[in-house]
C-alpha cells in the first residue's frame, strides 16, 4: 500500500464518522490551544515585569535601606524599612569617582493626597535631587525640572507626572499653577508651586512615574524635622545609581558597599545593593516557573487528549475486524494494515493540532492589551510553544495509532471474514 493510498482509505474511514472523529480531535485541540495560550499568557508576564522594571531607567543600580530591628520589643521590620540611608551617603557615592558610575541621585518616596482646586489625587511625592531626571532618562513635557539650587534652598517647587497633570489640570498647561499636597490624613498641608510637567512615557513601564510627583528631597524635611536623621542630614530611602552601558555592575555594587560600609563605620553592610539585571533576573526566574506551570497543566489536557486518539483506534479495529480480514485476505501485508491505521491516527492528530494552533493563537491575539479581572493582559506568542504543541500532537498521534495497529495485525483473517 502506497503513502497516498493509505491517506486516502485514512480519510474515508474518518468521514465515515464524521462525529466521532471530531470528539476524538476535539480533545487534541483543546490541548494545543490551551498550550500556547497560557505559556503566552505566561511569557506575556514575564514581559511586563521586564519592562516595568527597564522603563524606570538603563543600566541603574538600587541602594536601598536595610531591616530595622526594635530591641525592645525583639521585632523585625521589612526590607528597607531602616533609616540607614541619608543624603550624604548619595554625596559621598558621588564623591568616591567610582569607575563606570554615570549619576546619581538620592530618593525619599511618601504617599499623600495632591489637591489644585477641586481635582485631587493620592500620588508617591518622590523627594529627590536634581540629577534624578538624568538617572532615570526624564523628558520634560513643558517647564523645568528641579535644579540645584532648588534643593539647596528646599524650595517647594514641584514637577508633575504625566499622568497627575492631566488628573489635576486637565488641558490647561499646569506650570505656574499651585498644588497642594496633603499629608498624615490632611493634618498637615504644604503648598507648592509647579515648575513642570514630564513627558508621558506611557506603557506599563513608564505607569509608575507617570503617577508620580517630585519635589526637592529638603523641602519637606526642612520644616518636618521628623523626617531628618538625628544629626540634622536628609533620610531618604533609595538611592539610584546609573552606571554606563556595559560597565560591570557586579563590580559597581561591590565599590558602593565597601563605599557606605566605611562611611557607616559598621563591619556589616545595613543597606542592600541590587542592579537592574537582578531584578529582571529574579522576575524571569518567577515568570519562567509560571509558564512552566501553566504549560505542565496544558499539557496534560494534550495528553488526554492522546488517550482519546488511541481509545478511539482501538475500538475502530475492533469495529473494523471484518474489514482486515477482508484485507489480509485478498493480499495485504502486515505493514500495510499498520499504515493504514497509524495514518489515520496520525491525520486526526494533524488535523486536531493545526484546528489547536489557528485557535490558540487566535485566542493569544484575542486576550493581548485586554483587561481581565481588572488586570491589563499582556501576551507574547511564542514560535517554540507552537511548534513544541504540534509535535507533542504529532507524537502522541503516531504512539496512540502504533498499539492498535499492531493489535490490528494480530486479527486470525479466517476468524476476522467470519466476524459480523
Amino acid at each position: 500500500m502506497s503513502t497516498w493510498d493509505a491517506i486516502r482509505v485514512a480519510m474515508r474511514a474518518i468521514g465515515a464518522n464524521r462525529l466521532r472523529s471530531g470528539l476524538t480531535a476535539l480533545g487534541l485541540i483543546i490541548g494545543v490551544s490551551s498550550v500556547i495560550v497560557l505559556i503566552a499568557v505566561g511569557q506575556g508576564a514575564q514581559k511586563g515585569v521586564t519592562d516595568q522594571i527597564e522603563g524606570l531607567g538603563t543600566n541603574l543600580v538600587f541602594v536601598e535601606p536595610g531591616t530595622s530591628h526594635d530591641s525592645s520589643t525583639g521585632t523585625t521590620g521589612a526590607p528597607g524599612s531602616a533609616g540607614t540611608l541619608v543624603l550624604s551617603d548619595a554625596e559621598a557615592l558621588a564623591d568616591a569617582n567610582i569607575p563606570g558610575v554615570v549619576d546619581i541621585a538620592g530618593e525619599l518616596t511618601i504617599s499623600a493626597q495632591a489637591i489644585a482646586g477641586s481635582a485631587n489625587q493620592t500620588v508617591d511625592v518622590v523627594g529627590t535631587t536634581a540629577e534624578w531626571a538624568f538617572v532615570r532618562d526624564a523628558v520634560m513635557a513643558s517647564g523645568t525640572f528641579i535644579t540645584p539650587p532648588d534643593v539647596d534652598e528646599g524650595e517647594m517647587s514641584i514637577v508633575l507626572g504625566a499622568t497627575i497633570a492631566e488628573s489635576l489640570f486637565a488641558d490647561i498647561d499646569p506650570v505656574g499653577e499651585r498644588v497642594r499636597i496633603s499629608l498624615a490624613g490632611g493634618r498637615v498641608t504644604f503648598e507648592f508651586t509647579v515648575i513642570g510637567v514630564l513627558a508621558e512615557r506611557g506603557g506599563s513601564e513608564g505607569a509608575e512615574l507617570d503617577a508620580q510627583v517630585y519635589i526637592p528631597v529638603t523641602a519637606l524635611q526642612s520644616r518636618l524635622r521628623f523626617l531628618g536623621s538625628p544629626n540634622g542630614d536628609v533620610v531618604i530611602n533609595e538611592i539610584v545609581i546609573q552606571t554606563e552601558p556595559g560597565a560591570d555592575q557586579e563590580q559597581t555594587k561591590q565599590l558602593v558597599s565597601d563605599v557606605l560600609t566605611f562611611k557607616h563605620g559598621v563591619t556589616e553592610p545595613d543597606f542592600t545593593v541590587q542592579s537592574q539585571d537582578d531584578l529582571i533576573g529574579a522576575a524571569t526566574e518567577v515568570s519562567n516557573t509560571l509558564s512552566l506551570l501553566l504549560g505542565s497543566i496544558a499539557g496534560i489536557s494534550l495528553l488526554v487528549g492522546g488517550i482519546g486518539v488511541m481509545n478511539i483506534m482501538l475500538v475502530s479495529v475492533t469495529e473494523r475486524t471484518r474489514e482486515i480480514g477482508i484485507r489480509r485476505a485478498v493480499g495485504a501485508q502486515a505493514n500495510d494494515i499498520v499504515k493504514q491505521f497509524v495514518t489515520e491516527a496520525l491525520l486526526l492528530s494533524v488535523a486536531g493540532g493545526l484546528a489547536g494552533i489557528a485557535i490558540g493563537v487566535g485566542v493569544a491575539v484575542f486576550l493581548g492589551g485586554r483587561e481581565v479581572g481588572g488586570q491589563e493582559m499582556t501576551t507574547v506568542i511564542q514560535a517554540w510553544s507552537i511548534a513544541l504543541a504540534f509535535a507533542v500532537a504529532a507524537g502522541v498521534g503516531l504512539v496512540s495509532g502504533i498499539y492498535p495497529a499492531y493489535r490490528a495485525t494480530a486479527v486470525d483473517p479466517i476468524a476476522a471474514l467470519r466476524n459480523e
